[in-house]
């Protein structure tokens, strides 16, 4: 399936796994759960970007710290929801999370590990099941009105907090 597009609408059913980061006790990770997209994200604005790996070089020095560090600016132009997927389990997004001070409402630690929504609505990163690296920002009626994908793994220029922001 191709990927989503400027004016296609966020799909039906589209559901991640996640670990919630608490404010409560930052040592506790309870069970995986389901995330049900389609119906969270339901009359919100999102962004939602994507990295290969949770804490690959690239990812934790480049792609993430900038999205934590203009959250503020970023849900200052209407945002509800900033998310992160990864094709890394659960668990291990919510330690990425942890480990770079994000408080539970922040920004999303989502898992895709079958890499089903970035199969079928996204970009792969062409190495194994790995998610590609891209970014999407979604209206309050589901619309998609910003897509790219970096050519360049490796490099962070279209899925950038700062991208997302010209973008919004």
């Amino acid at each position: 399936m191709a990927p989503l597009q400027i004016g296609d609408s966020f799909p039906e059913g589209v559901k991640f796994e996640w670990a919630p980061i608490t404010d409560d006790d930052p040592t506790v990770c309870g069970l995986p759960q389901t995330y049900d997209a389609s119906k969270e994200w339901k009359g919100k604005k999102v962004v939602l970007f994507s990295v290969p790996g949770a804490f690959t070089p690239g990812c934790q020095a480049r792609h993430l710290p900038p999205y934590i560090q203009k959250l503020d600016e970023i849900k200052g132009k209407g945002v509800d929801i900033v998310a992160v997927i990864a094709s890394n389990d659960a668990w291990v997004m919510n330690a990425w999370g942890k480990v770079n001070g994000v408080k539970g409402d922040g920004i999303l630690f989502l898992s895709d590990t079958k890499t089903f929504f970035s199969k079928e609505h996204g970009w792969q990163a062409g190495a194994g099941d790995r998610t590609g690296r891209w970014a999407m920002i979604f209206d309050n009626d589901g619309k998609v009105t910003y897509a790219d994908y970096e050519k360049n793994p490796g490099e962070v220029a279209v899925s950038s907090a700062e991208t997302v922001l010209s973008k919004l």
